[in-house]
């Protein structure tokens, strides 16, 4: 609620839209670069193990290990424990690096608003 909020009523200009691109430079802040992001898993490799579209994500490689590890020892799916950890930590730290993503584009979009109200201003004071 409290975002649906914020975008539509409270503060629209300074909350991010979903489903858009960044509006500010990925690398802004960041004076040694940002560490690439790459797919491990290829998109054959996707369709060939059955990959729904959705998750079809950075954590594919991991989905696929362990769809794999299951098809090998069913019934005993317990022993892909392992397997599974590993694809719901990944999946898990994607979730908070989408979200820490979010709120930088949401800061940056304050301070932008910011600075151009103090510019204001001070062209009225002028």
């Amino acid at each position: 609620m409290g975002n649906a909020w914020a975008l539509y009523v409270s503060d629209p200009q300074g909350t991010p839209q979903p489903m858009k691109e960044p509006s500010f430079d990925p690398l802004l802040g960041f004076p040694n670069g940002r560490k690439q992001r790459v797919m491990l898993a290829t998109e054959e490799e996707m369709i060939s193990a059955k990959i729904p579209p959705e998750n079809r994500d950075y954590c594919a490689h991991l989905l696929i290990k362990y769809q794999a590890c299951r098809a090998d020892v069913w019934p005993w799916a317990y022993k892909c424990a392992h397997e599974k950890h590993a694809y719901m930590t990944c999946e898990f730290e994607d979730y908070v690096l989408r979200m820490k993503e979010y709120e930088r584009e949401r800061r940056l979009l304050q301070r932008q608003k910011r600075i151009a109200a103090n510019s204001h201003k001070e062209e009225l004071e002028e």
